[in-house]
């Protein structure tokens, strides 16, 4: 990732972001370009999104798309996630983000996948009320999730074909195939 801006403090991200095109990202100071994703990349954070919007009406959860900034917590740093889910309260005093996921999603593309497996991940993880990071193949039917037990250890179990994702974060079991339906799985490139 190669930063477009240096030296900003959250408020002059702020403002300078509403006035451009494409999404960035605000990590120490640093605005990182967001790159654009392919088209399984925005069928998967669609269905995702919606499936969680629908399984929590009327729950005091909201679910949220790529447009959400989530805050990573004590710090200053922005990300934007393909989805996530709060049911924390301090979350609906902030109109431009969360800061207290219970639940983060990113669908994996070839130029993200390291990032979103390692640096991000280490970010999202401060977060003591995150549960599930969920990590979604846009190439094949896989997903990996990361779950954070009651010890406080993070566990990966990976979902393939014919398997059933369970999110205990949100209360959530689905067929992994229902977000896959009708997709062109080939290898994509960035």
């Amino acid at each position: 990732m190669i930063a477009v801006k240096e030296n900003f403090t959250p408020e002059e991200y702020f403002a300078w972001e509403e006035k451009q095109l494409e999404k960035h990202e605000l990590i120490n100071g640093q605005v990182y370009a967001m790159s654009g994703g392919s088209v399984n990349h925005g069928r998967l954070a669609i269905r995702l999104t919606a499936m969680f919007d629908n399984h929590l009406e009327n729950s005091g959860c909201i679910a949220g798309n790529s447009d959400i900034k989530i805050n990573i917590v004590e710090t200053r740093n922005y990300t934007y996630p393909d989805a996530s889910v709060t049911c924390d309260d301090r979350d609906k005093n902030t109109p431009n983000y969360f800061t207290y996921p219970c639940l983060i999603v990113e669908v994996l593309s070839p130029s993200t996948e390291s990032y979103d497996r390692s640096g991000k991940f280490r970010l999202y993880r401060k977060n003591p009320v995150l549960q599930d990071y969920l990590l979604v193949s846009s190439t094949s039917i896989e997903m990996d999730l990361y779950h954070k037990n009651e010890a406080g250890d993070w566990l990966i179990i990976n979902y393939q074909a014919g398997d059933t994702v369970e999110l205990k974060s949100i209360n959530l079991n689905f067929p992994i195939e229902q977000i896959y339906r009708n997709l062109d799985l080939t290898p994509e490139t960035d």
